[in-house]
């Protein structure tokens, strides 16, 4: 894997605007990136699917799955003051969110740039400072000065997708990178990387990537993806939440630099403990570092893919990822790279027969 290519994919695909609803510009930089890698289509959730070349009848299907929106904001009101109401899309902390740059997307397709308002210390009474914020108090200022600013100048309007504004950074000195939208857009670049590595290969098996919409907002395109690609196996690439920094170090099962992690259990799927095991000891035979985690929260498209059809096997690698559904998130590119490896290892070891046995 050509590492300045990788980084410049997942630069693009990181910075790319794309919240539950509106993943169209996200899709854009997935199509551009994976041009040559097979056949590419979408369906009216924008779900972008990419057959691999080479596709043989009769094989076994492989799904790759990863899901290309982001969490992020939609206005829901324009005050007569200029400022905009808003609600979250996807899974967010409410103290995580005053004082951060946004983008907004105006009826122009422009992008205008905010900020969610936070009222400074000197205007707090005792009461507000020790009170819990809440997004329904909170608001976007873009600079305008009254509503009709906001329609006629920035030309933003009711229902308009907004965006943390972040800017993709690699570290080359400690193979760091931080960014906005690494859940999941590591895993959509991961599925890219996984068939570009792939490619001229001979497999077992047939492989479609499907890059799923609407994931933050209840898993809702890989309701359909699994549906249209109709996988007998499945793997799901993630950017997880990290927990180095979070929890007692004896309970840590999601570190950077440590490897990907797979999930035996989240809130939606009890992953397939023969296919699992089939993972696990591939890595430790090919010397890929893995990490065993065990979540009673949280959850991936597996939760619905693994219930298509007649049951399909699933298991995630998930890449560890700090502070996620936040603005800003940090991860290895190590643990990017491992958790490819892992995936090109599975898929070049799968046949009908090995799948039967899961």
């Amino acid at each position: 894997m050509e590492k300045k290519q990788t980084l410049g994919m997942i630069e693009a695909i990181s910075n790319a605007p794309g919240v539950s609803g509106f993943e169209d510009e996200a899709v854009a930089v997935l199509r551009r990136y994976g041009e040559g890698l097979g056949e590419f289509s979408e369906d009216a959730m924008r779900n972008l699917y990419l057959k691999r070349s080479g596709h043989k009848p009769g094989l076994p299907q492989v799904q790759l799955d990863a899901h290309s929106d982001e969490v992020g904001f939609m206005v829901k009101a324009i005050r007569p003051n200029g400022v905009l109401d808003f609600i979250t899309l996807g899974g967010w902390v409410p103290s995580n969110i005053p004082a951060h740059r946004v983008r907004v997307l105006n009826q122009d397709g422009q992008w205008i740039s905010g900020v969610i308002c936070s009222k400074p210390p000197h205007f707090l009474s005792d009461a507000e400072r020790k009170a819990v914020p809440d997004v329904s108090d909170m608001a976007i200022d873009v600079g305008a000065s009254s509503d009709r600013e906001i329609r006629e100048e920035y030309r933003i309007k009711v229902a308009a997708p907004v965006i943390p504004d972040v800017q993709f950074e690699y570290q080359e000195n400690r193979d760091t990178m931080i960014g906005k939208a690494f859940d999941n857009r590591l895993g959509s670049a991961a599925i890219l990387a996984t068939l570009r590595e792939l490619a001229g290969t001979e497999l077992g098996v047939n492989v479609t990537g499907a890059f799923a919409a609407q994931e933050e907002v209840g898993l809702r395109g890989a309701t359909v993806t699994a549906q249209v690609v109709r996988p007998d196996i499945a793997v799901s690439f993630e950017g997880s939440p990290a927990d180095d920094t979070v929890v007692d170090a004896y309970a840590v099962q999601t570190a950077l630099r440590k490897g990907p992690m797979l999930r035996h259990i989240d809130a939606r799927m009890i992953t397939n403990p023969r296919f699992q095991r089939f993972a696990l000891d591939l890595a430790g035979k090919k010397g890929i570092p893995v990490q065993d985690a065990v979540r009673t929260g949280g959850s991936t498209n597996g939760g619905i893919i693994h219930l298509t059809g007649k049951a399909v096997p699933v298991i995630v690698i998930g890449i560890p990822v700090r502070y996620i559904h936040t603005h800003y998130g940090i991860a290895s590119y190590a643990d990017f790279e491992n958790s490819v490896k892992l995936g090109c290892e599975v898929i070049r070891a799968l046949s009908a027969e090995i799948i039967a046995g899961f």
